[in-house]
């Protein structure tokens, strides 16, 4: 090996020179006794600092690394797409690619739980800025709030793609695929970080996808017109769509604007696999796909590569054999997935997680409010609160297209589908979760425990807040004539549709608030402190808002989480289901 080719990032694995320091518990980079050791790494260096970074991962361990002089602190990042100029003795950072390198999505977790790892190592500066080299971003053209809040809930668009890219993909379906959006996950954390719901929209869904003011290569905009009755996977490649296409596609479908996106190909299925060191399935019977190339036998397998991208690919011989039935694979692969990751096995090896962040980092492209490793681990870290039984998948609602003799695509559910979304917009969990369950009793002590007023003293006026046609006024009918709470009226339509039931009133009317809610069975929760209104008699009065859970006229209102709309599939990431 001469001397030009010598400490190439490529001949040395990076997580070889990193080691846990017992005192402090964190992971450090150790070089040889020739050269300086790293302490914590500040934004400034001194001169024998500098030799430190000069030996950044990717230096070979053997060699002492070189004193470097000492220089003026440089000026903050640059903005992307302006011109820089390598710092001497460094390699130049790599810009933004212009073009979309789209990456396979089933693989989120792994780099992400792999930027936890790197980011709060206390040496770990110098390992992030080669991460940064590894990062691709586009541009989210507008199409997202901007990116995600650490005090907000957060929705991710995950994005897989069927080009093929990698030694080996051509030979996977059509080998001139321009990639369109063939998997795609709305992940939404809550925003206490409590639970969680992906949730997945199937390729064949018909519905329209709007224009799309779109970033060229030379920088200006081009809007690309949209399409209507069409399939969702053509979102993103068809007529040179990006993935911000796709986000306003999801937008105008669910109502949900995500935060940010990430999207993936086939060949980071089989490279992030293998850095995890496989995952464990389980098939309830023998499947051979000539097609997905997948076979295996009835049980458990522990599969990476080439066998994880066959799993995630098949369907003939799975469920009835469509998209949807793929689906449900892909979500237990996912849950799989992150059971694995967050295994001690996992957790505790520092040549895995290092090689996650390496591999993650490569295999991901993101939008460009997420393209830096801070971002990414930022977000990684918020991840990270999860508990896997309170990470629910589950699917949009839909039905066989009625316009079709044989049915090849689907449509929404009209009656369901709506249900889902709002139940997203409005941060409810499709799984009942513990601290939610703490809250809400907590809540229920608070705002229930006292004296309740007499029904015929309690003045409430009712607004239909998405509950079916006509529920104001048969709510009124109910409260009146069988419970006696004569003081009430029919107040009309509220500015905006609820996904439950609301009751606000002011402090002194408390007494009345608990007397309703015992009537209508409304929980702690569902119970809003705030001002009064007046009625049209120019009383004071409190005002019940009838949300989409309002299930009919003298129905108890059951407004706890974990209740999905009937018919709805989902599943928990805790637990482990084999492939039928």
């Amino acid at each position: 090996m001469d001397a030009q080719s010598r400490g190439r990032a490529d001949d040395i694995d990076p997580a070889d020179q990193w080691v846990l320091n017992p005192n402090t518990g964190e992971y450090e980079l150790r070089l040889t006794p020739s050269a300086p050791q790293s302490g914590v790494p500040g934004p400034r260096r001194s001169a024998s600092q500098g030799a430190v970074r000069s030996a950044a991962p990717g230096r070979a361990a053997g060699r002492a690394a070189p004193q470097a002089p000492e220089r003026e602190a440089q000026p903050s990042r640059r903005r992307r797409g302006a011109p820089e100029e390598p710092l001497p003795g460094r390699r130049g950072r790599r810009p933004v690619k212009k073009k979309s390198r789209t990456k396979k999505v089933l693989l989120w977790t792994g780099g992400i739980m792999a930027f936890v790892l790197v980011g709060t190592a206390s040496a770990a500066y110098l390992y992030i800025e080669h991460l940064n080299d590894n990062i691709t971003a586009v541009s989210d053209d507008g199409a997202s709030t901007g990116g995600f809040n650490k005090d907000k809930a957060i929705n991710i668009l995950l994005i897989g793609t069927d080009k093929r890219t990698g030694a080996g993909n051509t030979k996977y379906g059509d080998a001139g695929s321009v990639g369109h959006a063939d998997t795609t996950i709305l992940l939404h954390v809550s925003k206490d970080r409590s639970n969680a719901t992906a949730l997945s929209i199937p390729r064949d869904l018909i519905t329209d996808i709007p224009d799309c003011p779109t970033t060229q290569d030379d920088g200006s905009s081009k809007v690309i017109p949209g399409s209507t009755d069409v399939r969702f996977n053509t979102s993103l490649g068809q007529d040179s769509r990006t993935p911000s296409c796709t986000m306003r596609t999801v937008t105008e479908l669910t109502g949900i604007t995500p935060d940010n996106f990430m999207v993936a190909d086939f060949n980071a299925v089989k490279t992030l696999t293998d850095a995890v060191g496989g995952v464990e399935v389980c098939l309830a019977k023998d499947i051979d796909d000539p097609d997905s190339h997948l076979k295996l036998s009835k049980g458990t397998h522990n599969i990476s590569g080439e066998q994880a991208l066959a799993f995630v690919r098949t369907r003939h011989s799975v469920g009835f054999g469509g998209d949807l039935s793929r689906i449900t694979l892909q979500q237990q692969f996912l849950s799989a997935l992150m059971r694995k990751l967050k295994s001690n096995s996992t957790l505790t090896n520092p040549t895995k997680m290092l090689k996650l962040a390496e591999t993650g980092t490569k295999a991901l492209t993101v939008d460009s409010k997420l393209d830096s490793i801070g971002k990414l681990k930022d977000l990684g870290l918020e991840l990270g609160k999860l508990n896997p039984k309170n990470l629910t998948f589950t699917t949009v609602p839909v039905v066989d297209n009625p316009a079709e003799k044989v049915a090849a695509t689907v449509v929404l559910n009209d009656t369901t589908a709506p249900q889902v979304f709002d139940m997203i917009k409005n941060d409810v969990s499709f799984t009942a979760v513990k601290q939610q369950q703490k809250k809400e009793a907590a809540a229920v002590a608070a705002r229930l425990k006292g004296t309740k007023s007499a029904a015929a003293d309690v003045r409430v006026r009712i607004l239909n807040g998405g509950a079916a046609a006509g529920s104001a006024q048969a709510e009124l009918n109910y409260l009146q004539n069988d419970e006696g709470v004569l003081k009430s009226e029919n107040a009309g339509n509220a500015d905006a549709a609820l996904a439950k039931t609301t009751l606000e009133y002011a402090p002194d009317q408390a007494s009345q608030a608990r007397r309703l809610a015992a009537i209508m069975g409304l929980s702690g929760s569902a119970l809003k402190p705030g001002k009064s209104v007046t009625n049209s008699q120019g009383l004071p009065t409190m005002t019940l808002t009838l949300g989409k859970d309002f299930k009919g006229a003298g129905v108890k209102i059951n407004a706890a989480s974990g209740s999905t709309p009937e018919g709805v599939q989902k599943s928990t990431a805790d637990k482990v289901e084999c492939a039928k």
